[in-house]
């Protein structure tokens, strides 16, 4: 009773990335993978998640997309019989690896259904696709555990490009993000100090351009 307590407390209110997996069946004949893979060679999708499972007469290939709603229509318009579910997207930084992720999750009895590699690396690192029992659960886990989760919005053209935290990397110099410093213009030449400066019409003898002193006024 405790346990289930404490599950619905933790994944009342949290909701994981959204990462949409499709499994197509397709026929065991020739050509048909290359026709599927050849539909989503589409504008603004990546086809960033793959896998097979073969049968006697049909295989089913599970796919991962960084569009999810685009890609089901282009299923849909091919009249591709598919399913879909919830997936998560973990990636393997600082050094952990699918051991780490499953003793995790067996420290909480959740079981893992199956797992393949991501196709990409939106931020030059390894991760894997993971179908659990529980979804959320497993995600609020993991998040516990501190590894990274990435949604589809970081699996494509339209990812956001962050990098992970890096505490031996030292601060930007901009001191705004590390975005570049826009140049200052020139300041102007000191025309009051020693020495002469270029002028339009020659050099400038120093002092020429020194405001004389104002004398007292006449009205006082």
């Amino acid at each position: 009773m405790a346990s289930t307590s404490f599950k619905s407390e933790t994944t009342s209110k949290y909701e994981p990335p959204s990462n949409t997996q499709f499994s197509v069946f397709l026929d065991n004949r020739v050509g048909k993978l290359n026709h599927l893979i050849e539909l989503f060679n589409a504008p603004q999708l990546t086809l960033a998640g793959f896998s097979v499972i073969d049968a006697a007469d049909h295989a089913v290939v599970r796919l991962l997309t960084s569009r999810a709603i685009l890609a089901k229509r282009l299923l849909e318009r091919h009249g591709l019989p598919f399913s879909q579910h919830d997936v998560l997207v973990v990636e393997l930084t600082n050094g952990s690896t699918l051991e780490d992720i499953c003793t995790a999750m067996l420290s909480a009895e959740i079981n893992i259904n199956y797992v393949y590699p991501l196709l990409v690396r939106p931020r030059n690192l390894p991760a894997l696709v993971i179908h659990a029992d529980d979804i959320t659960f497993a995600s609020q886990l993991l998040r516990k555990r501190f590894f990274a989760l990435l949604g589809e919005n970081d699996l494509g053209d339209n990812a956001t490009g962050n990098t992970p935290f890096d505490p031996d990397q030292p601060p930007s110099s901009g001191g705004d993000g590390g975005s570049p410093k826009k140049p200052q213009p020139p300041m102007p030449p000191n025309l009051s100090g020693g020495g002469s400066v270029p002028g339009p019409n020659g050099p400038i003898p120093p002092g020429a351009g020194d405001v004389p002193p104002r004398g007292p006024s006449p009205y006082n």
